[in-house]
């Protein structure tokens, strides 16, 4: 009996973690779609997102107001560096490829949280050394001058994203209701869309194409996917949630060339070995030493 039920229940963790990383990688790769396309620009794609994600996630509160978790607001902190997370995110989309921006995305999440972990007072080991070493060298080759090289505005912005993305995920750690809390910062980030407001002005290209994609990424790959997420961490150890979205990049990757054919470059293979190499290798001590 136990047994059964606990393959039910690995079955269920499987099955979110696989469809959160699908979410993960189709917001980098729709929105790359709609920005190399030109089907809307940047600042449209970003309302639209968010707005349609917190609307999205209200009525789940709503369905599930009945749930006797306590009865969380998220915090004002928390939605900015969502805001800054999808601004940067969808402006930094215009110039990179979708692995490319993936990449850069995730490795930077992963740092920041290294580098927070750090401040906080952890003492780095030898092995733990070699391996921010072995991630710093590859941004480091991924932005050597060249004609693959990512364009540094690009670089610039998603490293900015990924670091708001990075504070994000360390303030929900201690989340008491992870959909209630994701809601409210969805909510309390929109009105931060004021500093970019004036750009919408300047700003002309807009399709139903556009629209559907920044909907589709608002309601179902970043509302849905970030409820799947959660329900994916209840069975995932520490060490595996942060491994397994290294495999984000890849997917995004993967999903760029299939999709809207862009080539996987020998340097952006490289620099994937290292950057993720190089995390790996700090999550894996990280967590032996626990």
């Amino acid at each position: 009996m136990d047994q059964n039920i606990n393959s039910r229940s690995n079955s269920k963790t499987f099955t979110y973690t696989v469809l959160a990383l699908l979410a993960f990688a189709g917001n980098s790769l729709i929105c790359r779609m709609a920005l190399k396309e030109s089907t809307i620009e940047p600042a449209l794609f970003t309302y639209i997102r968010l707005i349609s994600g917190a609307l999205f996630l209200f009525l789940l509160v709503f369905v599930k107001k009945k749930s006797g978790k306590e009865k969380t607001k998220g915090s004002w902190i928390s939605g900015a560096m969502l805001f800054i997370y999808a601004a940067a995110f969808s402006y930094a989309y215009i110039s990179l490829d979708t692995g490319t921006g993936a990449l850069i995305l995730f490795g930077s999440v992963q740092i920041t949280m290294i580098a927070f972990s750090l401040f906080s007072g952890h003492k780095m080991s030898p092995l733990e050394w070699i391996g921010v070493i072995l991630a710093l060298s590859g941004f480091l080759y991924l932005m050597l001058p060249g004609a693959k090289a990512p364009s540094l505005s690009g670089f610039l912005l998603m490293t900015i994203s990924g670091i708001g993305w990075g504070m994000y995920s360390i303030r929900g750690k201690n989340s008491k209701n992870p959909l209630h809390d994701t809601a409210y910062n969805f909510l309390k980030a929109t009105p931060f869309l004021l500093f970019i407001l004036f750009l919408l002005v300047l700003e002309t290209n807009l399709t139903s194409k556009g629209v559907l994609l920044a909907l589709f990424s608002g309601v179902v790959t970043s509302g849905l996917g970030y409820v799947i997420w959660y329900a994916a961490l209840k069975g995932l150890t520490h060490i595996q949630a942060s491994v397994v979205q290294l495999f984000v990049p890849v997917l995004a990757g993967i999903g760029g060339f299939v999709f809207i054919q862009e080539i996987i470059s020998f340097r952006l293979f490289v620099a994937a070995v290292l950057i993720l190499g190089g995390i790996l290798l700090l999550i894996i001590k990280r967590h032996s030493t626990k």
